[in-house]
C-alpha cells in the first residue's frame, strides 16, 4: 500500500472491513426510518439476541444517544454478562440513512459503525441496505483480529426481522 493515497487505501480496505446486505421491504422509507430511529426498534429487530432492552428517546439528529441493555451471553463467545452501551448517532438523514457507533465500558472504544440506507425500490417498497463497518476501529482492536463480530448471516437476518416487524406492526 506504499505510495497510495489515503482514499485508495480506504477503498482497498473496504471489502475486508465493511459488510453490506440488502433486501427490498414492502414499506415506505418513513416507516422503516421511524423504526430504525427508535431505541426499541433496535431491540425488536436484533438477530443476535444480545439486545435486551433500551432506554431513551428516538433519535432526531446526529449526536443523539440512547442506552441499550445488552447480554453478551447470547453469543456465548466472551463472558461479559449483562452490560449497557450507549448508541451515538453518527449519520441522520431522514428516510434516507441512519448510522451509529457503540460506546461501552471497553477501552479503548472500538469505533465500529452500524447503519442503514434506504432507497425507493423499482416496483414499490424500499431497498434497505444494512451495513457494518469496522474500517476505522482502534488499532488495538484491529490487531486483536476479532472482526467482524456480527456475521453476514446475522446482518441479513436482521433485515428479515425488520420486514416481518413492519408487516405485523402498527407502531412503526
Amino acid at each position: 500500500m506504499r505510495g497510495m493515497t489515503e482514499d485508495q487505501k480506504s477503498a482497498e480496505a473496504t471489502p475486508e472491513e465493511r459488510m453490506e446486505v440488502q433486501r427490498t421491504i414492502p414499506a415506505e422509507p418513513s416507516r422503516i426510518f421511524a423504526l430504525l430511529s427508535d431505541p426499541q426498534g433496535h431491540v425488536t429487530i436484533d438477530s443476535s439476541g444480545m439486545l435486551m432492552d433500551a432506554t431513551g428517546e428516538p433519535a432526531t439528529k446526529v449526536g443523539d444517544e440512547f442506552v441499550v441493555h445488552m447480554d453478551r451471553e447470547a453469543l456465548n463467545d466472551y463472558p461479559m454478562g449483562r452490560y449497557d452501551v450507549t448508541v451515538t448517532i453518527t449519520k441522520f438523514e431522514p428516510d434516507r440513512e441512519i448510522a451509529w457507533t457503540i460506546l461501552g465500558t471497553i477501552r479503548p472504544q472500538i469505533g465500529h459503525v452500524y447503519g442503514y440506507t434506504l432507497e425507493p425500490a423499482e416496483g414499490g417498497g424500499t431497498l434497505v441496505t444494512s451495513y457494518y463497518d469496522w474500517s476505522e476501529i482502534d488499532p488495538q482492536w484491529k490487531q486483536a483480529d476479532i472482526f467482524p463480530v456480527i456475521s453476514e448471516t446475522a446482518l441479513r437476518a436482521t433485515l428479515g426481522i425488520l420486514d416481518k416487524t413492519l408487516a405485523r406492526s402498527s407502531t412503526w
